[in-house]
């Protein structure tokens, strides 16, 4: 893999939404650091994000069968989420980087800054996918064939920016799939608590990705770039406000499908509470570190409902 020289030996530290300090950023081998920004191994946000409908729906499907928690399946998805980000990552960077070069938040990005080749950066989206293939195969069939459908939605993300004002939707399509893997690869079916759970990610990532979205309204509306920041405009707070009441409305109902519990419903509850913080500070004009602030607390409120589904399927180990 070939890198052309940036011309900036800051780089690595001068990405707006990354932390300069970083072990990785301080630990790898120069050659390394374009790299580790384009899977954004730097940013471990995204593949939280990517990991925590498979984590949540894998442990509900354990309280629903009145199981503990399947280490190795959790242990799986993690692996494949940090692998599946990383690639979906390059693939988006790859198919932007004349966007990015636009945009003040995106212009140093590796490929968009020239400090990754085109056909580096396709070379290393090919060692990331056979990564998240290998992870993938360790699952049942049905779980296999599914996985296998997600990368259709990948591949139509980037483009829908150019033609939607949602391209939030199609994001959260891909980011929320895992709420159905999770559950399949433990149930061996795909019952109506894993739709629910699917429902209220893609909700949930509509949401946070809005968020995310408002610091690049204005660079957006010259490239002419769609985003459902730009669409909801000064109604933003309404439009997440009711994206995350259906994203915890619907988690409600697949702990309901999937046999209650007063744990996991507390998960549900935490969940809620963290959404309507978010929502609260959430507006049109909201400062672009608060923006990223706000997108970044998503890992907590995911791991919110995650913790309360995990505590009701280890309840049932005692």
């Amino acid at each position: 893999m070939s890198i052309r020289p940036s011309g900036d030996s800051s780089g690595a530290a001068a990405l707006p939404d990354a932390s300069a300090d970083h072990p990785l950023l301080r630990c790898a081998p120069p050659a390394l650091l374009p790299f580790i920004q384009l899977a954004r191994l730097d940013r471990p946000i995204g593949w939280w994000l990517l990991l925590l409908p498979c984590w949540e729906s894998s442990a509900l499907a354990a309280a629903a069968l009145r199981q503990g928690p399947n280490l190795w399946h959790l242990t799986l998805f993690f692996i494949g989420a940090v692998a599946m980000r990383g690639a979906g990552s390059t693939y988006n960077d790859y198919v932007d980087r004349e966007i990015d070069a636009k945009v003040e938040r995106t212009r140093l990005r590796p490929l968009a800054s020239g400090r990754v080749t085109p056909r580096a950066a396709i070379g290393f989206l090919v060692a990331q996918c056979l990564v998240g293939l290998a992870v993938l195969l360790s699952f049942n069939g049905l779980t296999i064939a599914l996985g296998l459908l997600s990368p259709l939605i990948v591949l139509i993300y980037p483009f829908a920016k150019r033609f939607t004002s949602w391209p939030q939707a199609i994001l959260g399509l891909a980011f929320a799939y895992g709420a159905l893997l999770g559950w399949t690869a433990l149930a061996g079916a795909l019952g109506p608590p894993a739709l629910f759970l699917y429902a209220a990610a893609i909700s949930w990532t509509i949401g946070f990705d809005t968020i995310y979205a408002l610091q690049d309204m204005r660079d957006d509306a010259i490239v002419g770039v769609r985003s459902t920041a730009r669409l909801f405009g000064p109604r933003v707070q309404l439009a997440v406000g009711a994206l995350y009441a259906m994203s915890v409305a619907s988690a409600a109902v697949a702990v309901w499908l999937a046999g209650g519990g007063w744990l996991a419903y507390l998960g549900v509850a935490a969940y809620a509470a963290h959404l309507a913080w978010q929502t609260a500070q959430t507006r049109e004009d909201v400062a672009p570190a608060t923006a990223l602030r706000l997108f970044r607390s998503n890992r907590d409120a995911g791991l919110l409902l995650f913790a309360g589904f995990l505590a009701q399927s280890l309840a049932y180990l005692f």
